[in-house]
């Protein structure tokens, strides 16, 4: 009887994301919809006015820079997407999420107007830039 063992990748670790290589997979290797993780860079964030239902926005892209495309793997018959569009609901504000930070988020991929969305999603916050 041959036994498989499990790789690192298929074990989650203790914090609900799975133990990946440092680039992870970026928003263009998405499924269409499913439990997925990704790794990227806050291009903006969306505040809400206090006369609307509060929720907190942000819009992820690539933590790759152009030209470096070829160095994600390809997924099958996935469909690439530039964009991220994470969506916290009932939150004015997420701390720590702010343009420019480097996270890893872990959730639930939807469509949402075109784009890939994911609702108050696992994150976890890589690095941030630097303030001069």
């Amino acid at each position: 009887m041959v036994r498989r063992l499990p790789r690192l990748a298929d074990k989650p670790a203790r914090n609900g994301f799975a133990d990946r290589s440092p680039l992870g997979e970026g928003v263009r290797d998405l499924p269409t919809r499913g439990r997925a993780s990704c790794t990227g860079y806050i291009e903006s964030v969306t505040h809400q006015p206090p006369s609307e239902q509060p929720f907190f926005s942000a819009v992820v892209v690539d933590a790759l820079e152009h030209g470096s495309e070829s160095l994600l793997p390809s997924k099958g018959a996935r469909r690439p997407f530039d964009r991220l569009r994470v969506i916290w609901l009932g939150r004015t504000r997420v701390p720590g999420i702010e343009a420019g930070v480097r996270l890893r988020l872990n959730g639930m991929v939807t469509q949402l107007d075109g784009l890939p969305a994911m609702f108050n999603p696992r994150y976890e916050i890589l690095s941030r830039q630097e303030h001069l």
